[in-house]
Protein backbone atom coordinates (compact mmCIF):
# COMPACT_ATOMS: atom_id res chain seq x y z
CA UNK A 1 0.00 0.00 0.00
CA UNK A 2 1.51 3.16 -1.00
CA UNK A 3 0.93 5.93 0.57
CA UNK A 4 -1.56 7.71 -1.74
CA UNK A 5 -3.14 4.51 -1.09
CA UNK A 6 -3.35 5.00 2.87
CA UNK A 7 -3.68 8.23 2.26
CA UNK A 8 -7.42 7.36 0.60
CA UNK A 9 -8.52 5.00 2.71
CA UNK A 10 -8.11 7.07 5.81
CA UNK A 11 -9.59 10.24 3.87
CA UNK A 12 -12.17 8.82 1.93
CA UNK A 13 -14.86 9.59 4.56
CA UNK A 14 -13.45 13.28 4.41
CA UNK A 15 -13.32 14.57 0.74
CA UNK A 16 -13.51 18.24 1.81
CA UNK A 17 -9.94 17.44 3.70
CA UNK A 18 -8.31 16.07 0.90
CA UNK A 19 -6.73 18.76 -1.15
CA UNK A 20 -4.74 20.15 1.79
CA UNK A 21 -3.22 16.44 2.71
CA UNK A 22 -2.28 16.00 -0.83
CA UNK A 23 0.27 18.20 -0.89
CA UNK A 24 1.90 17.03 2.09
CA UNK A 25 2.40 13.42 1.21
CA UNK A 26 3.07 14.49 -2.86
CA UNK A 27 6.58 13.25 -3.11
CA UNK A 28 6.58 10.06 -1.26
CA UNK A 29 7.40 11.41 2.01
CA UNK A 30 10.31 13.07 1.01
CA UNK A 31 8.13 16.43 1.29
CA UNK A 32 8.67 15.89 5.08
CA UNK A 33 7.16 17.95 7.73
CA UNK A 34 8.75 18.76 11.03
CA UNK A 35 6.37 16.77 13.17
CA UNK A 36 3.31 14.20 13.67
CA UNK A 37 1.38 13.45 16.65
CA UNK A 38 -0.01 9.30 16.87
CA UNK A 39 -2.70 9.58 19.48
CA UNK A 40 -3.12 5.95 21.20
CA UNK A 41 -6.08 6.11 23.38
CA UNK A 42 -7.28 3.48 25.63
CA UNK A 43 -10.80 1.97 24.48
CA UNK A 44 -12.97 3.29 27.16
CA UNK A 45 -15.04 6.19 27.22
CA UNK A 46 -13.15 8.39 30.04
CA UNK A 47 -9.83 7.76 28.06
CA UNK A 48 -11.24 8.06 24.70
CA UNK A 49 -12.55 11.57 25.79
CA UNK A 50 -9.16 13.16 27.26
CA UNK A 51 -7.06 12.42 23.94
CA UNK A 52 -9.59 13.14 21.84
CA UNK A 53 -9.33 16.47 23.70
CA UNK A 54 -5.56 16.35 23.79
CA UNK A 55 -5.51 16.47 19.89
CA UNK A 56 -7.81 19.55 19.44
CA UNK A 57 -5.12 21.35 21.83
CA UNK A 58 -2.04 20.07 19.43
CA UNK A 59 -3.61 20.61 15.93
CA UNK A 60 -3.94 24.08 16.72
CA UNK A 61 -0.68 24.70 16.93
CA UNK A 62 -0.52 23.29 12.91
CA UNK A 63 0.63 19.62 13.99
CA UNK A 64 -1.22 16.91 12.24
CA UNK A 65 -2.26 14.03 14.86
CA UNK A 66 -3.16 10.67 13.53
CA UNK A 67 -6.08 9.89 16.02
CA UNK A 68 -5.78 5.66 15.92
CA UNK A 69 -8.46 2.83 17.67
CA UNK A 70 -10.79 0.56 16.94
CA UNK A 71 -13.39 1.80 14.56
CA UNK A 72 -16.17 1.67 16.77
CA UNK A 73 -14.04 3.51 19.94
CA UNK A 74 -12.84 6.29 17.35
CA UNK A 75 -16.91 6.43 15.91
CA UNK A 76 -17.52 6.59 20.10
CA UNK A 77 -15.41 9.22 20.92
CA UNK A 78 -16.24 11.69 18.33
CA UNK A 79 -19.83 10.85 18.38
CA UNK A 80 -19.74 12.24 22.51
CA UNK A 81 -17.16 14.74 22.56
CA UNK A 82 -18.64 17.95 23.97
CA UNK A 83 -17.89 21.61 23.12
CA UNK A 84 -16.36 21.50 19.88
CA UNK A 85 -16.72 19.18 16.63
CA UNK A 86 -13.75 16.86 15.84
CA UNK A 87 -15.16 16.88 12.09
CA UNK A 88 -14.12 20.72 11.74
CA UNK A 89 -10.59 20.81 12.59
CA UNK A 90 -8.96 19.46 9.09
CA UNK A 91 -5.54 18.05 10.93
CA UNK A 92 -6.81 15.60 13.09
CA UNK A 93 -7.36 12.20 11.14
CA UNK A 94 -8.94 8.82 12.49
CA UNK A 95 -7.39 5.88 11.75
CA UNK A 96 -10.01 3.21 12.27
CA UNK A 97 -9.04 -0.69 12.52
CA UNK A 98 -11.51 -2.81 12.01
CA UNK A 99 -11.87 -4.77 15.90
CA UNK A 100 -11.75 -8.07 15.87
CA UNK A 101 -15.16 -10.12 16.59
CA UNK A 102 -15.11 -10.33 20.37
CA UNK A 103 -17.59 -11.00 23.10
CA UNK A 104 -20.14 -8.01 24.08
CA UNK A 105 -21.54 -9.05 27.47
CA UNK A 106 -23.72 -7.07 29.29
CA UNK A 107 -22.41 -4.96 32.83
CA UNK A 108 -23.22 -6.83 35.76
CA UNK A 109 -25.21 -4.71 38.56
CA UNK A 110 -25.17 -6.88 41.52
CA UNK A 111 -21.01 -7.47 40.84
CA UNK A 112 -19.83 -7.49 44.50
CA UNK A 113 -16.65 -5.20 42.77
CA UNK A 114 -18.06 -2.30 41.03
CA UNK A 115 -15.23 -1.78 38.89
CA UNK A 116 -16.72 -3.11 35.15
CA UNK A 117 -15.58 -6.67 34.37
CA UNK A 118 -18.07 -7.20 31.35
CA UNK A 119 -15.28 -4.41 29.67
CA UNK A 120 -11.76 -6.77 30.17
CA UNK A 121 -12.70 -8.10 27.02
CA UNK A 122 -12.50 -5.52 24.71
CA UNK A 123 -9.81 -4.10 27.15
CA UNK A 124 -7.94 -7.37 26.02
CA UNK A 125 -8.73 -6.96 22.03
CA UNK A 126 -6.60 -3.63 22.53
CA UNK A 127 -3.44 -5.64 23.25
CA UNK A 128 -3.48 -6.73 19.27
CA UNK A 129 -3.36 -2.98 18.12
CA UNK A 130 0.09 -3.77 18.61
CA UNK A 131 0.94 -5.04 14.60
CA UNK A 132 -1.37 -2.60 12.87
CA UNK A 133 0.07 -0.04 14.97
CA UNK A 134 3.84 -0.98 14.15
CA UNK A 135 2.54 -0.77 10.77
CA UNK A 136 1.15 2.92 11.03
CA UNK A 137 4.32 3.87 12.73
CA UNK A 138 6.51 2.78 9.99
CA UNK A 139 4.58 3.94 7.26
CA UNK A 140 3.95 7.52 8.94
CA UNK A 141 7.52 7.73 10.08
CA UNK A 142 9.34 8.54 6.28
CA UNK A 143 6.60 11.25 5.93
CA UNK A 144 8.17 13.57 9.16
CA UNK A 145 11.17 14.34 10.71
CA UNK A 146 10.35 13.44 14.29
CA UNK A 147 7.48 11.06 14.64
CA UNK A 148 5.94 11.38 18.74
CA UNK A 149 3.63 8.92 19.77
CA UNK A 150 1.66 10.00 22.80
CA UNK A 151 -0.15 6.70 24.47
CA UNK A 152 -2.39 6.49 27.13
CA UNK A 153 -0.11 4.49 29.86
CA UNK A 154 -2.35 1.08 29.51
CA UNK A 155 -1.82 1.00 25.82
CA UNK A 156 1.93 0.87 26.11
CA UNK A 157 2.15 -2.71 25.21
CA UNK A 158 0.48 -1.76 21.56
CA UNK A 159 3.19 0.87 20.96
CA UNK A 160 6.19 -0.66 22.33
CA UNK A 161 7.37 -1.03 19.05
CA UNK A 162 8.45 2.59 18.39
CA UNK A 163 11.24 2.14 20.44
CA UNK A 164 12.48 0.31 16.96
CA UNK A 165 11.51 3.49 15.01
CA UNK A 166 15.07 5.65 14.66
CA UNK A 167 13.01 9.55 14.10
CA UNK A 168 10.10 8.21 16.65
CA UNK A 169 9.84 8.93 20.55
CA UNK A 170 7.16 8.14 22.94
CA UNK A 171 5.22 10.16 25.56
CA UNK A 172 2.84 8.52 28.47
CA UNK A 173 -0.25 9.77 28.83
CA UNK A 174 -1.83 9.77 32.58
CA UNK A 175 -5.60 9.54 32.49
CA UNK A 176 -6.00 9.74 36.43
CA UNK A 177 -4.81 12.77 38.63
CA UNK A 178 -1.35 13.24 40.02
CA UNK A 179 -2.21 12.23 42.92
CA UNK A 180 -4.11 8.98 42.27
CA UNK A 181 -0.58 8.24 40.38
CA UNK A 182 1.74 9.68 43.42
CA UNK A 183 -0.80 7.77 45.67
CA UNK A 184 -0.16 4.39 43.57
CA UNK A 185 3.20 4.68 43.00
CA UNK A 186 4.12 5.32 46.62
CA UNK A 187 2.00 2.38 47.78
CA UNK A 188 3.76 -0.16 44.99
CA UNK A 189 7.27 1.61 47.13
CA UNK A 190 5.87 -0.07 50.11
CA UNK A 191 4.81 3.28 51.82
CA UNK A 192 8.23 5.24 52.25
CA UNK A 193 7.94 7.38 55.13
CA UNK A 194 8.57 11.65 54.78
CA UNK A 195 12.18 11.11 56.12
CA UNK A 196 12.95 8.38 52.91
CA UNK A 197 12.10 11.58 51.33
CA UNK A 198 8.62 10.88 49.84
CA UNK A 199 6.11 13.17 51.17
CA UNK A 200 2.29 12.14 50.69
CA UNK A 201 -0.13 14.74 52.98
CA UNK A 202 -0.31 13.43 56.49
CA UNK A 203 -3.98 13.79 57.43
CA UNK A 204 -5.71 11.22 54.74
CA UNK A 205 -7.02 8.36 55.58
CA UNK A 206 -5.20 5.38 55.10
CA UNK A 207 -7.08 3.86 51.83
CA UNK A 208 -6.16 -0.03 50.39
CA UNK A 209 -6.54 -0.41 46.25
CA UNK A 210 -8.31 -3.29 47.55
CA UNK A 211 -11.90 -3.59 45.50
CA UNK A 212 -11.04 -0.82 43.16
CA UNK A 213 -10.13 -3.51 40.15
CA UNK A 214 -10.49 -7.41 39.08
CA UNK A 215 -7.41 -9.11 39.61
CA UNK A 216 -7.83 -9.60 36.09
CA UNK A 217 -7.71 -6.33 34.94
CA UNK A 218 -4.45 -5.57 38.27
CA UNK A 219 -3.08 -8.39 36.31
CA UNK A 220 -3.96 -6.28 32.75
CA UNK A 221 -2.07 -2.91 33.88
CA UNK A 222 1.03 -4.88 35.26
CA UNK A 223 1.39 -5.66 31.81
CA UNK A 224 1.55 -2.23 30.50
CA UNK A 225 3.70 -1.11 33.38
CA UNK A 226 6.32 -3.87 32.81
CA UNK A 227 7.09 -3.19 28.98
CA UNK A 228 6.94 0.88 29.55
CA UNK A 229 10.59 2.43 29.40
CA UNK A 230 10.25 3.68 26.30
CA UNK A 231 9.11 6.81 27.09
CA UNK A 232 10.62 10.10 26.97
CA UNK A 233 7.84 12.30 29.02
CA UNK A 234 4.74 12.01 30.85
CA UNK A 235 1.70 14.37 29.95
CA UNK A 236 -1.32 14.92 32.47
CA UNK A 237 -4.68 15.83 32.38
CA UNK A 238 -4.35 18.27 35.69
CA UNK A 239 -2.82 21.51 36.89
CA UNK A 240 -0.81 23.33 38.95
CA UNK A 241 -4.16 24.88 40.65
CA UNK A 242 -5.19 21.86 41.56
CA UNK A 243 -2.39 19.44 42.14
CA UNK A 244 0.83 21.23 42.72
CA UNK A 245 1.74 19.33 45.67
CA UNK A 246 1.23 15.85 43.19
CA UNK A 247 2.98 17.44 40.11
CA UNK A 248 5.78 18.29 42.23
CA UNK A 249 6.26 14.82 44.00
CA UNK A 250 5.85 12.97 41.00
CA UNK A 251 8.77 15.18 39.61
CA UNK A 252 10.96 13.81 42.25
CA UNK A 253 13.56 11.37 40.38
CA UNK A 254 12.29 8.45 43.29
CA UNK A 255 9.38 8.11 41.43
CA UNK A 256 9.72 8.88 37.66
CA UNK A 257 13.78 8.51 37.24
CA UNK A 258 14.36 11.70 34.77
CA UNK A 259 11.52 11.73 32.55
CA UNK A 260 9.88 14.99 31.77
CA UNK A 261 6.37 15.72 33.13
CA UNK A 262 3.88 18.06 31.82
CA UNK A 263 0.15 18.44 33.28
CA UNK A 264 -1.30 20.75 30.55
CA UNK A 265 -5.09 19.85 32.02
CA UNK A 266 -7.53 20.50 32.04
CA UNK A 267 -7.87 19.20 28.35
CA UNK A 268 -11.65 20.01 28.03
CA UNK A 269 -12.73 23.34 26.43
CA UNK A 270 -13.79 25.61 28.85
CA UNK A 271 -15.76 28.13 26.60
CA UNK A 272 -18.94 26.72 25.13
CA UNK A 273 -19.61 29.19 22.75
CA UNK A 274 -18.68 26.67 20.62
CA UNK A 275 -21.33 24.55 20.96
CA UNK A 276 -24.10 27.01 20.39
CA UNK A 277 -23.43 26.83 16.74
CA UNK A 278 -25.10 23.44 17.11
CA UNK A 279 -29.01 23.74 15.80
CA UNK A 280 -30.23 20.82 17.92
CA UNK A 281 -29.53 21.43 21.83
CA UNK A 282 -30.28 18.66 24.00
CA UNK A 283 -33.53 19.22 26.20
CA UNK A 284 -32.22 18.87 29.11
CA UNK A 285 -30.61 22.62 28.79
CA UNK A 286 -33.53 24.07 28.00
CA UNK A 287 -35.12 22.74 30.72
CA UNK A 288 -31.87 24.50 32.78
CA UNK A 289 -32.39 27.44 31.19
CA UNK A 290 -35.90 27.44 33.30
CA UNK A 291 -34.45 26.71 36.58
CA UNK A 292 -33.15 29.29 39.23
CA UNK A 293 -28.98 29.63 39.40
CA UNK A 294 -27.20 27.13 40.65
CA UNK A 295 -30.52 25.07 42.10
CA UNK A 296 -29.86 22.31 40.05
CA UNK A 297 -27.78 19.05 41.35
CA UNK A 298 -26.58 16.82 38.43
CA UNK A 299 -26.35 13.26 39.25
CA UNK A 300 -24.12 10.81 37.00
CA UNK A 301 -22.56 7.67 37.86
CA UNK A 302 -20.28 8.24 34.52
CA UNK A 303 -19.89 5.24 31.60
CA UNK A 304 -18.33 2.18 33.42
CA UNK A 305 -21.03 2.05 36.52
CA UNK A 306 -23.82 -0.22 36.71
CA UNK A 307 -25.82 0.31 39.88
CA UNK A 308 -27.99 -1.88 41.00
CA UNK A 309 -31.74 -1.80 41.34
CA UNK A 310 -31.81 -1.50 45.28
CA UNK A 311 -29.27 0.90 44.98
CA UNK A 312 -31.41 3.12 42.21
CA UNK A 313 -34.64 2.87 44.77
CA UNK A 314 -32.86 4.22 47.65
CA UNK A 315 -31.63 6.95 45.22
CA UNK A 316 -34.85 7.87 43.85
CA UNK A 317 -36.03 8.32 47.21
CA UNK A 318 -33.43 10.03 48.32
CA UNK A 319 -33.64 12.72 45.47
CA UNK A 320 -37.37 13.14 46.02
CA UNK A 321 -37.17 13.89 50.08
CA UNK A 322 -33.84 16.39 49.42
CA UNK A 323 -36.75 18.51 47.88
CA UNK A 324 -34.02 19.99 45.27
CA UNK A 325 -34.23 20.05 41.71
CA UNK A 326 -31.75 17.36 39.73
CA UNK A 327 -30.96 16.02 36.60
CA UNK A 328 -30.29 12.19 36.70
CA UNK A 329 -28.61 10.46 34.14
CA UNK A 330 -30.41 7.25 34.42
CA UNK A 331 -28.23 4.70 31.73
CA UNK A 332 -27.03 1.37 31.71
CA UNK A 333 -23.07 0.99 31.57
CA UNK A 334 -21.82 1.11 28.22
CA UNK A 335 -21.07 -2.18 26.70
CA UNK A 336 -17.03 -2.73 25.01
CA UNK A 337 -19.07 -2.08 21.55
CA UNK A 338 -21.39 0.53 22.17
CA UNK A 339 -22.67 -0.05 18.18
CA UNK A 340 -23.50 -3.98 18.69
CA UNK A 341 -27.30 -4.82 18.75
CA UNK A 342 -27.92 -6.28 21.82
CA UNK A 343 -31.26 -8.53 22.77
CA UNK A 344 -30.21 -8.43 26.39
CA UNK A 345 -30.32 -4.69 27.35
CA UNK A 346 -31.51 -3.73 31.45
CA UNK A 347 -34.32 -1.42 31.04
CA UNK A 348 -33.70 0.73 34.57
CA UNK A 349 -36.87 0.86 36.30
CA UNK A 350 -37.89 3.81 38.57
CA UNK A 351 -40.47 3.60 42.06
CA UNK A 352 -44.17 3.46 40.35
CA UNK A 353 -45.27 6.82 39.52
CA UNK A 354 -42.01 8.64 39.80
CA UNK A 355 -41.60 10.28 37.27
CA UNK A 356 -45.09 12.03 37.11
CA UNK A 357 -43.96 12.89 40.82
CA UNK A 358 -40.91 14.24 39.79
CA UNK A 359 -42.67 16.05 37.04
CA UNK A 360 -40.99 19.81 37.03
CA UNK A 361 -38.39 19.04 39.68
CA UNK A 362 -36.42 16.61 38.63
CA UNK A 363 -35.17 15.41 35.17
CA UNK A 364 -34.34 12.11 34.42
CA UNK A 365 -32.65 11.19 30.83
CA UNK A 366 -31.78 8.21 30.19
CA UNK A 367 -29.54 8.69 26.90
CA UNK A 368 -25.95 10.56 26.65
CA UNK A 369 -26.21 13.53 28.36
CA UNK A 370 -23.87 16.66 27.41
CA UNK A 371 -22.24 16.63 30.35
CA UNK A 372 -19.86 19.58 30.38
CA UNK A 373 -22.31 21.89 29.10
CA UNK A 374 -24.72 20.93 32.29
CA UNK A 375 -21.74 21.47 34.50
CA UNK A 376 -21.13 25.11 32.44
CA UNK A 377 -24.86 25.97 32.77
CA UNK A 378 -25.59 28.68 35.22
CA UNK A 379 -28.51 26.99 37.13
CA UNK A 380 -26.38 23.53 37.87
CA UNK A 381 -25.30 24.31 41.07
CA UNK A 382 -23.76 21.19 42.47
CA UNK A 383 -22.74 17.19 40.68
CA UNK A 384 -23.43 14.20 42.31
CA UNK A 385 -20.54 11.76 41.00
CA UNK A 386 -18.73 8.84 40.82
CA UNK A 387 -15.32 11.11 40.44
CA UNK A 388 -13.99 8.97 37.56
CA UNK A 389 -10.89 11.96 36.57
CA UNK A 390 -13.29 13.30 33.33
CA UNK A 391 -16.06 14.39 35.89
CA UNK A 392 -13.79 15.88 38.35
CA UNK A 393 -11.88 17.40 36.14
CA UNK A 394 -14.82 19.09 34.28
CA UNK A 395 -16.63 19.76 37.38
CA UNK A 396 -13.73 21.64 39.09
CA UNK A 397 -12.89 23.87 35.96
CA UNK A 398 -16.79 24.76 35.46
CA UNK A 399 -16.57 25.75 39.58
CA UNK A 400 -19.38 22.85 40.51
CA UNK A 401 -18.77 21.60 43.91
CA UNK A 402 -19.08 17.46 44.33
CA UNK A 403 -21.17 15.11 46.08
CA UNK A 404 -18.22 12.01 45.70
CA UNK A 405 -19.44 8.38 45.53
CA UNK A 406 -16.75 6.63 44.11
CA UNK A 407 -17.54 3.18 42.59
CA UNK A 408 -13.70 1.79 41.43
CA UNK A 409 -10.11 2.41 39.83
CA UNK A 410 -9.04 5.60 40.53
CA UNK A 411 -12.21 7.08 42.02
CA UNK A 412 -12.10 6.45 45.70
CA UNK A 413 -8.44 8.46 45.95
CA UNK A 414 -9.72 11.43 43.70
CA UNK A 415 -12.71 11.36 46.03
CA UNK A 416 -10.19 12.28 48.92
CA UNK A 417 -8.45 14.84 46.49
CA UNK A 418 -11.95 16.85 46.37
CA UNK A 419 -12.66 16.44 49.92
CA UNK A 420 -10.24 16.56 51.79
CA UNK A 421 -7.55 18.16 49.92
CA UNK A 422 -9.24 20.33 47.81
CA UNK A 423 -12.37 20.96 50.08
CA UNK A 424 -14.49 21.28 47.38
CA UNK A 425 -17.19 18.64 47.86
CA UNK A 426 -18.47 15.83 50.41
CA UNK A 427 -18.35 12.23 50.48
CA UNK A 428 -21.41 10.17 49.87
CA UNK A 429 -21.02 6.65 49.48
CA UNK A 430 -17.96 5.90 52.34
CA UNK A 431 -15.78 3.92 50.06
CA UNK A 432 -14.98 1.67 53.40
CA UNK A 433 -18.44 0.74 53.00
CA UNK A 434 -19.00 0.05 49.71
CA UNK A 435 -20.50 -3.26 50.06
CA UNK A 436 -23.47 -1.85 51.61
CA UNK A 437 -26.32 -0.17 49.97
CA UNK A 438 -26.21 3.26 50.74
CA UNK A 439 -29.61 4.80 52.49
CA UNK A 440 -31.70 7.60 51.03
CA UNK A 441 -31.40 8.83 54.26
CA UNK A 442 -27.40 9.11 54.05
CA UNK A 443 -28.25 10.31 49.99
CA UNK A 444 -30.92 13.25 51.11
CA UNK A 445 -28.44 14.52 54.11
CA UNK A 446 -25.56 14.82 51.59
CA UNK A 447 -27.80 16.55 48.79
CA UNK A 448 -29.38 19.18 51.33
CA UNK A 449 -25.81 19.63 52.53
CA UNK A 450 -24.25 20.18 49.29
CA UNK A 451 -26.92 22.16 47.77
CA UNK A 452 -29.02 23.79 50.83
CA UNK A 453 -26.40 24.57 53.88
CA UNK A 454 -24.07 26.86 55.18
CA UNK A 455 -21.32 24.24 54.49
CA UNK A 456 -22.84 23.69 51.13
CA UNK A 457 -22.55 27.56 50.25
CA UNK A 458 -18.62 27.57 51.44
CA UNK A 459 -17.78 24.50 49.72
CA UNK A 460 -19.52 26.59 46.37
CA UNK A 461 -17.43 29.67 47.02
CA UNK A 462 -14.05 27.05 47.02
CA UNK A 463 -15.67 25.55 43.53
CA UNK A 464 -15.68 29.19 41.94
CA UNK A 465 -12.43 29.87 43.32
CA UNK A 466 -10.60 27.25 42.04
CA UNK A 467 -12.84 26.87 38.86
CA UNK A 468 -11.78 30.51 38.03
CA UNK A 469 -7.89 29.38 38.68
CA UNK A 470 -8.18 26.93 36.56
CA UNK A 471 -9.20 29.30 33.38
CA UNK A 472 -6.41 31.07 34.68
CA UNK A 473 -4.04 28.53 33.61
CA UNK A 474 -4.91 27.57 30.43
CA UNK A 475 -5.33 31.08 29.19
CA UNK A 476 -1.94 33.16 27.97
CA UNK A 477 0.12 33.15 31.03
CA UNK A 478 -0.96 30.70 32.79
CA UNK A 479 1.05 27.48 34.01
CA UNK A 480 -0.83 25.17 32.01
CA UNK A 481 -0.81 26.83 28.72
CA UNK A 482 2.58 27.62 29.39
CA UNK A 483 3.54 23.90 30.20
CA UNK A 484 1.49 22.68 26.57
CA UNK A 485 3.62 25.64 24.76
CA UNK A 486 6.50 23.77 26.08
CA UNK A 487 5.71 20.18 25.23
CA UNK A 488 5.06 21.48 21.87
CA UNK A 489 8.46 23.19 21.69
CA UNK A 490 10.27 20.23 23.25
CA UNK A 491 8.67 17.93 20.49
CA UNK A 492 9.29 20.21 17.51
CA UNK A 493 12.70 21.07 19.19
Amino acid sequence: MDHQDVHHHQYKNHHHHHRHHRLEFQVNGLNQIPVRVVMVPFPAQGHLNQLLHLSRLISAYGIPVHYVGWATHNRQAKQRVHGWNPLTVSNIRFHDFPMPPLLNPPPNPDAPIKFPSHLQPTFDASLHLREPMAALLRLLSPTTRRLVVIHDTLMAFSVQDVAAIANAEAYAFHSVSAFAIAFYLWESLGRPTPDQGIIIPKDLPDLSLEGCFTQEFANFISHHYDVMNFDVGDLYNTCRPMEATFIDLLAQEQLNGNKKIWAVGPLNPLALSLAREFKHRHKCLEWLDKQPSQSVLYVSFGTMTSISDDQISELAVGLERSKQRFIWVLREADRGDIYAQVEDARKVELPKGYEERMDGVGLIVRDWAPQLEILAHPSTGGFMSHCGWNSCMESISMGVPIAAWPMHSDQPRNTMLVTKVLKVGIVVGEWQRREELVSSLTIENAITKLMASEEGNKMKKRAENLGRAVHQSVAEGGTSHAELESFIAFISR
